[in-house]
């Protein structure tokens, strides 16, 4: 059986696409810029907040000048209010409940910035569905690099192949095959079964309970 699953946040275990195309707008707007369409979002995030705000740099044609200025205020009114239009995936919780009824632990990696991502988990998850919360530091690369993940992995003292990577997009299946995790990609988020499926997942699914079958399965 598997001994840890580890999630992605954004599109796998919260459905924060309204949050982000709002937060993102209304720094956009502050600094005179237009809106970007809420679906268009979807394409635009995943790697970060510094590269959301430069891929919506691109979208709008902004100057470079006032992009600290933008993500700044990103970051700051996105923090400030950080459950804005979140909420769990349908059957998240109760995947959440199962796993760790059978002993499993669990936790998010997240390139959503640290502080937020922590507050995002406690407050829909506690401490007692989401074991840790880890999200985007000063100095530690993002996903698709792996050392979050493998950081993940000493702290639960398991070892990749005792877990599964759960994501929705490329960047997901990258880094759980950059950690030599098992990857499952799911559908309900952001991105395409076309883009898991390129990205080698090993498993596709719309399901959260595929996901529980899965992990004790194995």
């Amino acid at each position: 059986m598997v001994k840890a699953c580890i999630f992605d946040m954004d599109g796998t275990t919260v459905n924060s696409i309204k949050s982000i195309a709002y937060f993102a707008n209304r720094a956009l707007n502050k600094y005179g810029l237009s809106s970007i369409d809420t679906e268009r979002y979807k394409l635009l995030v995943g790697n970060g907040a510094k590269t959301l705000v430069k891929r919506m740099f691109a979208e709008v044609g902004a100057a470079d000048d006032i992009y600290e200025e933008v993500l700044n205020e990103y970051n700051k009114s996105y923090d400030d209010n950080f459950l804005y239009l979140a909420k769990p995936y349908d059957g998240i919780c109760e995947l959440l409940q199962k796993l760790k009824k059978s002993g499993i632990k669990t936790a998010i990696v997240s390139n959503k910035p640290d502080s937020t991502a922590k507050k995002i988990s406690d407050e829909l998850f506690g401490k007692e569905l989401i074991d840790i919360c880890v999200g985007a530091r000063d100095g530690v690369p993002l996903k698709p690099d792996p050392t979050v993940v493998v950081e993940v992995m000493k702290k639960f003292e398991v070892e990749p192949e005792d877990c599964l990577y759960i994501g929705d997009t490329a960047t997901d299946m990258l880094t759980g095959k950059n950690a030599g995790i098992y990857t499952i990609g799911v559908l309900w988020g952001f991105r395409s079964r076309d883009e898991i499926e390129g990205a080698g997942a090993d498993m596709v699914t719309d399901n959260p309970k595929d996901i529980f079958n899965k992990a004790i399965e194995e």
